[in-house]
């Protein structure tokens, strides 16, 4: 079953979906979406994310695919809940969503075959991972301010178990800003999926319990302002819902 964390009345619950718009606590207590504050829906330990793993996002920024993966790791401080605010900096001129299935590990993968990868998935859920075009240094190594700000990448609303996602390579995924679908796209585009980034990964580093592997962002990212509301769909996973804010929401 869909599982969530959130906090409610100064303490923090599991959570599973009730009705359209509510969520179930696990004492039985049903309360609307708007009442609690989410967070993302498991403890997260190493956060490693991928760049340019769709064809059609390369081609979007006239690259070539990689040949290996590019992977950058993100620290903790980055993370909010569904229903979170994402702040955009006063000046830069191009910051953008990513919507992104992201890979949730369950049990310590360490030289982990690609045939034998998916048995150490514990689930999935959705991620929307921002970027300030601005602050890039280059395509290829994105930088501390590019993926290592604070709020910058909202993960949930909920783990949904690998069991109830037969088929995570095939997978539609939309984001809607302010209602409007801007970004279409598939797992199955990936250029490097699932088993394989597993598999790569194990090989030189030990995957553990609750770390999570965002798995990149197929074309259509356009710019985002304060105010806007992004609503990232996956199929299957459910809409994760974010808000952007300006400088004096953080205080700044």
């Amino acid at each position: 079953m869909k599982r969530a964390r959130v906090a409610y009345a100064g303490a923090l619950h599991d959570a599973t979906p009730a009705d359209a718009g509510a969520v179930r606590l696990a004492d039985g207590r049903v309360l609307s979406e708007e009442s609690v504050v989410w967070l993302p829906p498991f403890e997260a330990g190493t956060i490693i994310a991928l760049g340019l793993n769709y064809a059609d996002h390369t081609r979007e920024l006239a690259l070539k695919p990689q040949e290996e993966p590019l992977v950058f790791l993100k620290g903790p401080g980055t993370l909010i809940g569904h229903r979170g605010e994402t702040r955009r900096p006063a000046g830069v001129q191009f910051m953008h969503y990513e919507c992104e299935l992201a890979v949730v590990i369950g049990r310590p993968a360490r030289r982990v075959a690609r045939s034998q990868a998916l048995a150490h998935v514990a689930g999935y859920t959705i991620a929307n991972d921002y970027a300030v075009r601005d602050y890039l240094e280059n395509w290829y190594r994105p930088n501390l301010r590019v993926k290592n700000r604070d709020a910058c990448t909202a993960l949930g609303p909920w783990l949904v178990p690998a069991a109830d996602v037969p088929d995570p390579g095939n997978l539609a995924l939309h984001t809607r800003v302010n209602g409007e679908l801007r970004q279409s796209g598939s797992t199955r585009d990936l250029i490097h999926g699932i088993p394989d980034l597993i598999e790569y990964l194990s090989g030189f580093m030990t995957l553990q319990d609750g770390d999570v592997i965002l798995t990149g962002t197929p074309a259509g990212v356009v710019n985002v302002n304060p105010g806007d509301e992004v609503v990232c769909e996956i199929e299957g996973l459910g809409r994760l819902v974010n808000r952007i804010v300006g400088d004096a929401w953080f205080g700044r």
